[in-house]
């Protein structure tokens, strides 16, 4: 930051000191990083990956536990990338980091049609080659910059145009089950994270294969969210917290719990008897002891 006074610089501070608060809790909370893990922080250029990155340098000093970084990006050979940017900037942090180059960008030109959505087929890719990547570095973890904000969107992409409630969780496993997706930033707003960003002058790259498509769902959603902010403050706290106090037997998925064959003195707690459901239906038989695995996106 240049030309700082004190009270800019105690706002910096304080804004520093609540983003790694939140990543370390999201990563306390699900037990994201252990003990000789070696994380591969996915770097898009964007102020989400670098802000992540910054982070985790920050938290790795002070962790209870031993872990190494390796930051990844993706060139996709969009025209007038420029290539330079991001290993400048790592070797000055001092931070292990490897360039994978792999020309997707054409490929999604050459299958969507212009003035299609590219994102879906665009995260296909780049989800494939960083699963790849991960396995060639000896990666144990694999950390995305998607923030709380991100769940949010996602929660309600999927409700109004998937059909399905299921939001970002901050931990998942990969359909293989090969790699664990990390997300440190899951409890970290996006208002903070942009002026971390700015404070932090970080050399940031657009998206220019999918960023300017600006009739995009997701950006109609975000819009949708902040008007829900400004018209009624704490809104977003209150959605945010009810995805981590689900009542799944007060829903209506038949695989979660058979209500077909629901009747009288059917449990109305599961064992831990911690939850205030209310009424709840059991769970199949076969599925008793079997932990419920929350699925989600995983780019």
């Amino acid at each position: 930051m240049h030309s700082e006074t004190r009270q800019a610089r105690l706002d910096f501070n304080k804004l520093r000191k609540r983003l790694r608060h939140n990543a370390g809790r999201a990563i306390q909370d699900f037990n994201m990083i252990e003990d000789g893990d070696r994380v591969m922080v996915c770097l898009s250029g964007g102020k989400d990956s670098y802000t992540m990155l910054d982070l985790l340098i920050g938290l790795r000093q002070s962790a209870p536990v031993d872990f190494e970084l390796v930051a990844v990006n993706l060139d996709q050979k969009q025209p007038g990338f420029p290539e330079h940017v991001l290993p400048e900037y790592l070797g000055k942090l001092g931070v292990p980091f490897h360039i994978v180059q792999e020309n997707t960008y054409s490929v999604v030109k050459r299958v969507i049609p212009e003035g299609k959505t590219t994102c879906g087929l665009c995260s296909r890719l780049r989800r494939g080659i960083l699963y790849r990547t991960a396995e060639e570095l000896d990666a144990t973890k694999i950390a995305l910059g998607h923030h709380r904000d991100d769940s949010m969107e996602t929660l309600f992409l999927n409700l109004f145009h998937g059909g399905k409630l299921m939001a970002m969780p901050p931990k998942l496993i990969s359909d293989d089950g090969q790699h664990i997706v990390i997300r440190p930033l899951a409890y970290c707003k996006e208002a903070d994270i942009e002026r971390f960003a700015q404070l932090r002058e970080f050399p940031i790259i657009p998206c220019n294969l999918c960023g300017s498509q600006d009739n995009l769902q997701r950006q109609a959603t975000k819009e949708m969210l902040r008007s829900w902010e400004r018209q009624h403050p704490g809104r977003i706290d209150s959605i945010f917290a009810a995805l981590q106090n689900v009542a799944p037997s007060h829903l209506a998925d038949r695989r979660l719990y058979d209500f077909v064959n629901l009747g009288p003195g059917t449990p109305t707690k599961p064992a831990n008897g911690q939850s205030d459901e209310g009424d709840i239906a059991e769970r199949p038989s076969a599925l008793r002891n079997i932990p419920i695995r929350v699925v989600g996106a995983s780019s």
